[in-house]
């Protein structure tokens, strides 16, 4: 169970309240997302002891991936790959789905994140965990799943622990800087080949299943083949990733080099 708030610790640059909360357990912060206040990012969390949070109003999503890496690691080593996404399947999917919220942000200005490069990362996201893994069970079972959900566990971590310190402490340290702007090296093709890999195991069943195809005739005139949507998507993986790999590459030098220059 989540206990009471020690106390709000000061108002955030958002207009936010930022309050620090005990936890019994890792992951029990779904309850807190809407006593934070008003006003909150919904990216920024950090995490200053075993148990303890300070973070702002918004989506609380470090939290799940914290728990989805523990729970990925913990069922690989005790029982295989086959039976991870079993383990991780409901914090995986509120994380990925709490995420939207950020095109939200980043529509009315809340945060700097251009919309051209959080939505693609997003909507593949959201694509796999819900078109792919949960409307395919056929897929769940492959090891691409936990190569997927380490790589996107991992840069959430990093990724919000890294705002949530600037957020709660003003700045944050050097190391965590360097993480949040050089672990896409390696995590951002390894995530993005699990995705692309999932998305064609699961080609297949989408074409023997017809599921979510609309044939004709109906009252709409309208036809819809998932099938031929999947292979779609799957192309967009060909433009699409090395475009966001050059734009986080120079992200990542306009970040450290004027992380010098201070």
């Amino acid at each position: 169970m989540v206990r009471e708030p020690l106390g709000i610790e000061e108002r955030s640059r958002w207009g936010s309240m930022r309050y620090s909360y005990v936890f019994e357990q890792i992951g029990e912060v779904g309850a807190l997302v809407e006593e934070c206040g008003e006003g909150g990012d919904g990216r920024e969390c950090v995490c200053v002891t075993e148990g303890k949070c300070i973070f702002n109003g918004g989506t609380l999503i470090s939290s799940p991936a914290f728990q989805v890496l523990y729970l990925c690691l913990k069922t690989l080593r005790e029982s295989g790959h086959e039976h991870v996404y079993d383990a991780v399947e409901k914090p995986l999917q509120h994380a990925q789905t709490a995420a939207v919220l950020e095109i939200f942000h980043g529509l009315v200005g809340l945060v700097r994140s251009p919309i051209t490069a959080t939505v693609p990362q997003i909507g593949s996201r959201l694509y796999v965990t819900w078109g792919i893994l949960w409307s395919f069970p056929e897929t769940r079972s492959h090891i691409l799943v936990s190569s997927l959900v380490i790589s996107w566990s991992i840069t959430e971590i990093i990724r919000y622990s890294f705002f949530g310190m600037k957020e709660a402490l003003g700045s944050a340290p050097s190391w965590l800087l360097w993480l949040r702007y050089s672990t896409f090296l390696l995590l951002y093709p390894t995530g993005m080949t699990s995705e692309a890999g999932l998305i064609y195991i699961a080609l297949p069943y989408i074409k023997e299943s017809e599921k979510y195809c609309i044939r004709m005739p109906n009252k709409w005139n309208f036809s819809f083949d998932y099938f031929y949507a999947a292979i779609l998507n799957l192309g967009s993986y060909v433009p699409g990733g090395p475009h966001m790999y050059t734009y986080m590459l120079g992200q990542r030098k306009k970040a450290l080099s004027k992380s010098k220059r201070e």
